[in-house]
């Protein structure tokens, strides 16, 4: 597997899985609110997790291809607004080719905003951090919802499978 088949299609999947969650939430009766609501008080609401799921494809290519990317500051406050962000970073991401990535075993620097910087391989950054912080706040963000009522369940996050089924449980 090609480090593009582990940032890319994983990636833009995912958008997509989130946008659909999103279309569930505005279809909620607490509509917008949920927007604020979290988990637990010292962590990011919905709107800021929603933001990172966006913002964090679009720092990986910056740090994998050397393309820019500026990254969003400001949360959403509809649903809308939301699943257009993410359409927007799919459509950057649907323009990135294979060759543009850097070679895996390359070494690059990690800084973070507190402060950290850790050196590593181009495949440790993606296996290690960029793929694990990117579901960190996707699954963050579904269970935000689900523990606000909004209906939903695995088949929502793992709706990408439907397109492999071949036999149903009831047949």
């Amino acid at each position: 597997m090609t480090l593009y088949d582990q940032t890319i299609a994983v990636y833009r999947q995912s958008l997509k899985t989130l946008s659909g969650i999103l279309d569930k939430a505005a279809a909620h009766e607490k509509g917008p609110s949920l927007l604020e609501a979290r988990l637990a008080e010292d962590m990011h609401p919905l709107a800021t997790q929603i933001r990172f799921v966006g913002n964090l494809p679009g720092e990986a290519m910056e740090r994998l291809t050397g393309r820019s990317f500026t990254s969003r500051e400001e949360n959403d406050t509809s649903f809308a607004d939301a699943k257009q962000a993410l359409a927007d970073i799919d459509e950057f991401l649907a323009s990135i080719e294979a060759a543009e990535l850097k070679d895996a075993g390359e070494t690059m620097v990690l800084d973070i905003p507190n402060g950290m910087e850790f050196t590593l391989k181009v495949e440790e950054y993606v296996r290690d951090w960029s793929i694990p912080n990117f579901y960190f706040h996707l699954t963050t963000a579904y269970a935000i919802l689900r523990s606000e009522g909004v209906e939903l369940g695995k088949a929502d996050f793992m709706s990408h499978m439907f397109k492999y089924v071949t036999k149903g449980p009831d047949s």
